[in-house]
């Protein structure tokens, strides 16, 4: 159980306004909404802080408390959400480059961006063909799983990945997830290769996604964008060609961001 101190130093200032980024976490990464002692249960929370804490949460409109006594995420936060999608210029490039390129209209189309362990979509179009998972805005899941994630992990040098890991390895999703560091990193040694990462019923069962990652001006990596269809889709003629005109159409979106690629 995590240990939760007041004591405020250089690398944890602020201790309360941590706490409560810390609850929005809990709130919004599980399955279900949870209670106040299933969260101070997960957190490892003193109970009177966290009293406190969720309360202004309540107040400020950033969590609902619900007739049931459980906790869901507020309204205020979508608002931050849509801050952050209308400041940026990926969002709107992708949707303006899924226009132009109707290479990929049969297919579900994902935008991701990595956050510490995780992947966070920032873009989706479902496509209507039924995958048996719906790809949605603001869903989190772990990088080493999804075709986006392995995309943009693929860009950083082992060390760096060895790092973002060191903490503990994700709760697989299927019997499919990648299950160690060391597979995860022969996983991207082969996507670095082919210039194409491949989720393979990691993440869902009969389900196959396809990630490349995009690039800003300065060459940073900044999202992931994948294909995902049914597995008997997946055909190694099929993924051989989705996955070259995917890494175009990555290559395009960084274009549109400014990435000027000398031959």
């Amino acid at each position: 159980m995590p240990k939760n101190t007041d004591t405020e130093t250089p690398g944890n200032s602020a201790p309360a306004l941590r706490r409560a980024i810390q609850i929005l976490d809990a709130v919004s990464q599980l399955p279900t909404p949870p209670t106040f002692t299933e969260i101070v249960t997960k957190l490892g929370l003193p109970k009177s802080s966290a009293h406190g804490l969720c309360a202004a949460l309540v107040d400020l409109g950033m969590l609902i408390r619900t007739d049931a006594g459980t906790y869901r995420v507020g309204t205020r936060v979508m608002s931050w959400a849509n801050a952050f999608l209308s400041q940026t210029g990926l969002v709107e490039e992708f949707q303006r480059l899924l226009q132009d390129r109707r290479e990929l209209r049969d297919f579900t189309v994902t935008l991701t961006v990595l956050d510490g362990q995780q992947v966070v979509y920032v873009a989706c179009s479902n496509s209507k063909a039924a995958l048996g998972f719906t790809f949605r805005i603001g869903m989190r899941l772990p990088a080493p799983f999804t075709a986006t994630g392995k995309a943009i992990l693929s860009t950083l040098n082992d060390e760096e990945i060895c790092r973002r890991f060191n903490t503990g390895w994700p709760q697989r999703l299927t019997a499919n997830s990648v299950a160690s560091l060391e597979s995860l990193l022969q996983e991207l040694a082969l996507a670095r290769q082919r210039g194409y990462s491949v989720d393979d019923g990691q993440v869902r069962e009969g389900m196959f996604c396809i990630g490349a990652p995009v690039h800003d001006f300065s060459g940073q990596v900044v999202a992931g964008l994948a294909v995902s269809m049914l597995e008997q889709e997946a055909t190694e003629s099929t993924r051989d060609m989705i996955g070259s005109k995917l890494v175009d159409i990555a290559a395009s979106l960084s274009a549109r961001l400014g990435r000027v690629v000398s031959h």
